[in-house]
């Protein structure tokens, strides 16, 4: 985990063990979040009926993150799995797709992941699972939009994480990876770490869920 040479956020490289999950294939889509709105009453986010942010499969944006947690929890009583946001580490293992050593989930190079297709001033409809997924079958991990995570933002975690499962609870800004469509370099590098307030709510900004296996 980590990566050396980019940012002093990012470093060290350390080793780092996660237990078995498994995770959405895809951020969060307005189709799905429709359900959870009719199901809770709950108010939708900004953007949600904007023309240019409304189609379907596009993700759904302008959530903070305790509407992204409060999905999960719906999701959670709905299925019946341990449903959650993921942590840094599980966020960062699986855009990896099983590769190491690279920074992106497809290699070292920003233009070999089929990104063209999400290029413009905002993210297309349909752009989500449009390109090819990485090795663990998962679709935008590196673009399209930030996606919250569940730890709290600490510059300096990495100097001293736990190598099991680590997560950072405690702290007044959160962590999210992923690119974003906003970006003049709509791509990010696996071990990228974005911070922002909790409750702050941008167009470029989504999620995913995990699911805990027993």
């Amino acid at each position: 985990m980590g990566s050396v040479g980019r940012r002093d956020v990012e470093e060290p490289i350390h080793p780092v063990f996660v237990s078995a999950f498994e995770m959405a294939l895809t951020p969060v889509m307005n189709w799905q979040y429709r359900a959870f709105l009719d199901s809770t009453e709950r108010p939708p986010p900004p953007w949600f009926d904007d023309p240019n942010f409304r189609d379907p499969r596009q993700p759904v944006v302008g959530v903070d993150w305790e509407d992204a947690r409060s999905y999960c929890r719906w999701l959670s009583e709905e299925s019946g799995l341990s449903i959650r946001l993921p942590t840094e580490a599980e966020r960062e293992k699986a855009a990896r797709g099983g590769l190491l050593g690279v920074l992106y989930p497809w290699g070292d190079e920003p233009g070999g992941g089929d990104h063209a297709r999400i290029l413009g001033p905002l993210p297309k409809p349909g752009c989500v699972a449009s390109g090819r997924p990485n090795g663990y079958g998962l679709f935008n991990m590196a673009d399209t939009v930030h996606e919250w995570c569940l730890d709290a933002y600490h510059p300096d975690f990495y100097n001293g994480s736990p190598f099991a499962n680590p997560c950072f609870r405690s702290g007044n800004r959160r962590v999210a990876r992923g690119g974003s469509w906003r970006h003049q370099i709509v791509v990010t590098p696996c071990p990228a770490r974005s911070t922002l307030p909790p409750s702050f709510r941008y167009s470029d900004f989504g999620f995913r869920w995990v699911c805990e296996l027993q």
